[in-house]
Order: C-alpha cells, then sequence, then structure tokens
C-alpha cells in the first residue's frame, strides 16, 4: 500500500468520492452515499479504501489568512551553489511563513511562495535567505491580485 497507486486501479466511484471530498472533505458518509448513489456500507469500504492506498493524504480545511492579516504574498526565485539544492530547499521550508517550495528548471534553481503580514516581515525573511551561504542570489516579486489559486487539479476519469 505505497504512495504510488496505478491510476488504472481507480474506477468512477473512487474518483466521484474524491471530487465529492476534495470540495467538503467534512461531508458525513450518509450525504456521500446520496451524491453517489451507492449504499453507506459501499461509500465506507471506499474510503477505507481510497485511505489506506493513499489517495488521501489528509483531511483539512483552507484558511483565508488574508483575513487574519496576511496581507502580502510574494514569489522569490533563488539562485542557489548547485551542490546544496536539496539542503537550502529544506532551509527554506523550515520557516513558517512560506507556503510552498520548488525544485524549478531555467535561470532559476528554486521558487518560493511566501506570505506575511507587511512587506517589513518580507524584508526581514528576503535578508534571512541571503544570510545562507548558499544562496547566490534573489528575485521577489510581490503578489498584487489573485486571479485563480488551486492546489487542486482536475481529478478526471481514468483511461
Amino acid at each position: 500500500m505505497g504512495k504510488n497507486v496505478k491510476y488504472s486501479n481507480i474506477d468512477e466511484l473512487d474518483l466521484k468520492i474524491l471530487e465529492i471530498l476534495r470540495d467538503d472533505s467534512r461531508i458525513s458518509l450518509k450525504e456521500l452515499s446520496m451524491k453517489t448513489g451507492k449504499p453507506v456500507s459501499t461509500i465506507h469500504e471506499r474510503m477505507k479504501r481510497i485511505i489506506s492506498r493513499g489517495l488521501v493524504r489528509k483531511f483539512t480545511v483552507l484558511i483565508d489568512y488574508e483575513k487574519l492579516g496576511y496581507q502580502v504574498k510574494a514569489l522569490i526565485l533563488i539562485n542557489v551553489d548547485g551542490k546544496h539544492i536539496v539542503e537550502v530547499e529544506k532551509y527554506i521550508a523550515s520557516h513558517p511563513n512560506v507556503l510552498a517550495v520548488y525544485d524549478i528548471t531555467g535561470e532559476f534553481d528554486v521558487a518560493v511562495l511566501v506570505t506575511f503580514r507587511t512587506i517589513s516581515e518580507l524584508d526581514n525573511f528576503v535578508k534571512w535567505l541571503l544570510q545562507h551561504p548558499n544562496i547566490k542570489q534573489t528575485r521577489t516579486s510581490i503578489v498584487f491580485r489573485t486571479v485563480k489559486e488551486s492546489i487542486q487539479p482536475p481529478i478526471g476519469s481514468p483511461g
């Protein structure tokens, strides 16, 4: 029961359950049963299988951080001494204001998405980054407006 589940082992009911859970992870088995047209016992067994196969990593909530005062979001591109990319990525990921760390191709080695309450906090973070001996350069772009933000691509049909 590893994390790499073959897509061919997932049927339409599994996909339907995953789509519903993606939109509302607090939904009850009874409500899932009603939305899928399947008995609660079937949904219960499918849920156990979906979870045991690692298709669902975590049941969680999406918090609106702007309402908690996080008004600044930025994308930071970073050049790293090539021998130390993984070490630097772990260092960056340890910071609580980091939302995502991506190992990328192109002119830069790492892309980081961060959020802070103020520009001053962002400034301090960039200075913290530049203190790391293996970070050679950063380029910061501040997000003015979020047009679309999703961590969930479409689930789609098998095949």
